[in-house]
């Protein structure tokens, strides 16, 4: 298990080196200079130009990369060129916001899609598999920015029941259990919007793999043994269709930070999607390296995962690695 384990391990850390050289290279191959917004124009070319090659501007782009990995390894992606402060002092506070959204969103996403999958494989073609597929396809089949919109135009405008944005009530400073009350409100709308989708895609997996375990000979036999329906599809069906289950459930975890772009926008939350965007329309490049590191190691971490629980749950993956 733990040369398993430390096998997948070295594999990522090779892989997050691969990606870290082609994100480099990519965010320093775009054109311009984005220094330019911060210098005065009353500085002479002369000078802008000394201060250029001081800080390594027209390094030849290997030596970029090492410089820059050699501060990454320590904890130090530079400094955000539009904030002027260091790169992981400006994501940490935007990850922790974005957290809070999408791991409320993980969780309730999970649970009611696997409840319902399950529910809706042992029913196939009751009223209620159909019904739920129905509404799987409608949700997947609506833009996200489009729902969003209709949330903040019924339960916000029309009825006033929740806030239309950000993440606290501006003219309120609200502390203890009432600060945790207010951001609550504000984060309904969005999670809702992260979670339906979220529950849609895991619905139809959840319901196939079930499909495809519950039609198995080992089901027939645990039944004629005089187990319950119940139990069968649960100790027997649910968990060989776990490693489906699990598999895109790791996947889900990188889309609910790309997914947050989009309704982190809509309803002005402060999260880690709203800043990749007034990262890339600043041009701020130190900054734009961070959050697609992040995003890139939160990927690469997701697939790890997946397979450290495929050795937890089925013995013979991690024997066939090995």
């Amino acid at each position: 298990m733990k040369k398993y384990i430390l096998k997948r391990f070295f594999i990522s850390l090779v892989m997050i080196f691969g990606v870290s050289i082609i994100i480099f290279v990519l965010v320093q191959s775009q054109p311009g200079d984005p220094y330019s917004t911060m210098i005065s124009p009353t500085i002479s070319k002369e000078t802008v130009q000394k201060m250029l090659r001081k800080i390594g501007y027209y390094d030849p782009i290997w030596l970029k990369y090492v410089k820059w990995l050699k501060r990454a390894i320590v904890g130090n992606l530079g400094y955000s060129i539009k904030y002027k402060i260091p790169v992981l002092n400006v994501i940490t506070p935007r990850l922790y916001n974005t957290l809070i959204l999408s791991i409320t969103s993980f969780i309730i996403s999970a649970i009611v899609a696997i409840i319902a999958g399950v529910y809706a494989a042992s029913k196939r073609n009751s009223f209620f598999d159909k019904i739920s597929g129905l509404l799987a396809f409608i949700f997947l089949s609506i833009p996200t920015f489009f729902f969003g919109l209709l949330l903040v135009k019924g339960l916000s405008y029309d009825t006033s029941l929740l806030p239309t944005s950000g993440m606290v009530t501006i003219d309120k400073e609200y502390t203890g259990f009432k600060h945790i009350v207010d951001v609550t409100k504000h984060m309904i709308m969005p999670v809702i919007v992260l979670s339906l989708t979220q529950i849609a895609v895991l619905f139809r997996y959840t319901r196939s793999s079930m499909i495809d375990s519950l039609d198995k000979q080992y089901i027939v036999t645990a039944r004629a043994k005089g187990l319950s329906r119940k139990k069968v599809i649960w100790n027997h069906g649910f968990k060989n269709s776990m490693i489906s289950i699990i598999t895109i459930l790791c996947m889900q975890l990188p889309s609910l930070f790309s997914g947050a772009l989009i309704t982190e926008t809509i309803f002005v939350w402060p999260g880690i999607g709203r800043l990749n965007y007034d990262a890339v329309v600043s041009r701020d490049y130190p900054l734009i390296m961070g959050i697609a590191m992040l995003t890139a190691i939160l990927i690469i971490f997701s697939n790890f995962l997946s397979d450290v629980l495929y050795s937890v749950i089925d013995p013979r993956i991690r024997l066939h690695k090995d």
